[in-house]
């Protein structure tokens, strides 16, 4: 049996950078060496260096900035790549988004559990903007109304204190995000949904603002469904109402 071929070069050095991103040695904000350092660092050529600079860009570890004589700049964590990764795999294993919503309500309670626990005053007045900025739009401004709800989950998911929480809410929020619009603008009386939604909110928002975690689990799975019953079979609704009460309190 024949070895295997070794990795690319360029597969190499996009790995060791990605590495040094991941081991603190490269953090947000910093700058890789210029394209003219890379090429000596690693003895290679150009084009080399170059191929793995745009792996490194795809993967948005690092991004190159117009008219920055500077090396390419290393990035903050994103979810984009687990976003595209989990649309990929959804796709390629055959889930359906029934699937894709359990997943999003197991992660979304665990955040909110966390959020209750963990939250300061300042979150809780950004949870608080981001209601009223719903209520605000309620039957005039569909997108607005999807905005504000998308800042109220990422503060929720930021407050869990919990980094890969907040990454992969994100990334799962991301993937089935586009539905609530759909709702919305597809629903005989918007207003009304929107009203709805809100509600869920500000319940939420009381338990996170009490500290109440198993609330607060509960009303973020219970959201979920509301959201997105409609976009799926009847019997996965079951299944779906079923995950909601699993953590539902007596």
């Amino acid at each position: 049996m024949n070895a295997p071929s070794p990795p690319p070069a360029y597969r190499v050095i996009a790995e060791r950078i990605e590495q040094a991103v991941l081991s603190g040695e490269l953090r947000p904000g910093d700058h890789l060496p210029s394209e003219r350092e890379l090429v000596e660092q690693y003895g290679v050529s150009r084009p080399t260096v170059r191929e793995a600079l745009r792996v490194l860009q795809s993967n948005h570890v690092v991004e190159s900035r117009l008219g920055d004589r500077r090396g390419p700049v290393v990035l903050p964590l994103s979810s984009a790549p687990l976003e595209r990764a989990l649309k990929q795999a959804t796709a390629l294993s055959g889930a359906d988004l029934s699937s894709l919503l359990q997943f999003r309500m197991v992660i979304s309670s665990a955040a909110a559990v966390l959020a209750a626990h963990h939250r300061d005053d300042e979150e809780l007045a950004a949870l608080e903007r981001a209601n009223a900025r719903m209520r605000a739009s309620v039957g005039t401004n569909p997108v607005a109304f999807g905005e504000a709800d998308l800042e109220f989950h990422k503060v929720l998911a930021k407050a869990s204190r919990n980094t890969l929480l907040e990454l992969v809410n994100e990334a799962v929020r991301g993937a089935v995000l586009s539905l609530m619009e759909q709702k919305i603008s597809s629903a005989s009386d918007s207003r009304v949904l929107m009203q709805s939604l809100i509600h869920h909110h500000e319940e939420m928002l009381d338990a996170i603002r009490r500290r109440d975690g198993k609330r607060a689990a509960w009303l973020t799975r219970d959201d979920t469904y509301w959201h997105y019953v409609d976009f799926v079979e009847p019997e996965q609704q079951e299944a779906l109402r079923a995950l909601a009460d699993e953590v539902k309190p007596q």
